[in-house]
């Protein structure tokens, strides 16, 4: 695996970087154009420059100057960073070396990362930490030579958003980066052993977190397929599997040729049954029922807890095991007709940093 970390300046980068290397990762990095490759002095400095700012912090220091940083219990390549005179050569390395674990804060533009983005080893780690806490991080790490925080809020922006006097969306702007990120740590830890026990609860070596695991899949198509919904109430969508294979998807809405919820095609979900006689009962048209069996042994991957009367169809159709997301005002009942019928219920809950699967939808070429 190689992991390559980027965020805002102060944010904990080092930390995080720190942090794996004492888990045996190796530290890796790309040489500088003002740099030697043949020189020791440049893979010792590996570890202390920003990529943004090329600000050097010190390596004994935590992140938030609150005492020594845990030095790495091993590291291997005589205890230096390996340095590449290029992307293409530190890609080509990893490419053969994939079963080892490395870690390095310096690819930092979208058309570098782009290139690494496309093996299955590679995970983007974003990290975040709130600004006020960032700059006095840097000017305590900088008490030399500190920094004025209209200065710091201008670098800022430049790094987030690619704002400024010399620079107009830059690829290499934390906000073109955003699509391409696995995960995105946002720190407000308050002191180091938090940040590390947060991170080893993340448990960075999960393949789950480069290759999503079948739940984390079909739940992302489930959500997915909500974009389609037309109904003013609830977005609902559904994925019906069986054996990880998909055997449809739908989403909720009114009936084929019936108008659509969101333009009044449902009298109930738009809520405008006061204007009707008050002997007619009006039921909510935004249900789908399936025009057939869809066999024994069916999942059903909702991104909502179904309703009871979806349940009765889920029921009747053979599915034996419904996943869903998000909670219901009915889940009780729900579950309760599902477990007599012996339909296992279950909820999704998305891994750590990964996002909510509403939101995670990453659609690479």
């Amino acid at each position: 695996m190689l992991v390559a970390i980027i965020g805002t300046r102060s944010s904990g980068k080092t930390a995080v970087e720190n942090y794996l290397i004492s888990k045996d990762f190796h530290r890796v990095r790309i040489l500088n154009d003002s740099e030697d490759l043949s020189s020791d002095s440049s893979s010792e400095r590996a570890s202390t420059i920003d990529p943004y700012t090329d600000q050097v912090a010190s390596k004994h220091l935590s992140f938030l100057s609150m005492g020594p940083t845990p030095q790495p219990s091993r590291m291997t390549f005589d205890d230096k960073p390996r340095v590449f005179s290029s992307p293409s050569s530190l890609l080509d390395f990893v490419t053969r070396n994939w079963r080892l674990d490395f870690v390095t804060v310096d690819l930092y533009t979208r058309e570098v990362i782009e290139a690494f983005v496309k093996r299955p080893f590679f995970l983007l780690l974003s990290i975040d930490a709130p600004l006020l806490a960032r700059f006095y991080r840097t000017n305590t790490n900088m008490s030399s030579h500190p920094v004025s925080l209209e200065e710091f809020v201008r670098e800022d922006d430049i790094i987030v958003f690619g704002a400024g006097p010399l620079q107009e969306s830059p690829s290499s702007s934390l906000q073109n980066l955003g699509d391409l990120v696995n995960i995105h740590i946002s720190n407000t830890f308050s002191t180091l052993s938090l940040l590390h026990s947060y991170l080893d609860d993340l448990n960075l070596l999960d393949p789950g977190h480069l290759r999503p695991q079948w739940d984390a899949y079909f739940m992302t198509l489930a959500s997915l397929a909500s974009k389609r919904s037309n109904c003013m109430k609830r977005r609902v969508g559904a994925v019906l599997v069986r054996e990880n294979r998909i055997l449809a998807t739908g989403y909720n809405g009114t009936p084929r040729g019936v108008t659509n919820c969101n333009e009044g095609g449902c009298v109930k979900c738009n809520g405008s049954s006061e204007s009707y006689p008050e002997d007619v009962e009006y039921e909510c048209r935004c249900l789908k029922q399936g025009r057939e069996r869809v066999g024994q042994g069916s999942v059903l991957y909702c991104n909502t807890c179904p309703c009871l009367k979806c349940t009765i169809k889920i029921i009747q159709t053979g599915v034996k095991v419904v996943v869903y997301n998000l909670s219901y005002k009915v889940d009780d009942a729900s579950a309760r007709l599902l477990a007599e019928a012996g339909v296992e219920l279950r909820r999704f809950q998305p891994a750590k940093g990964s996002g909510d699967p509403r939101l995670h939808i990453m659609v690479r070429s």
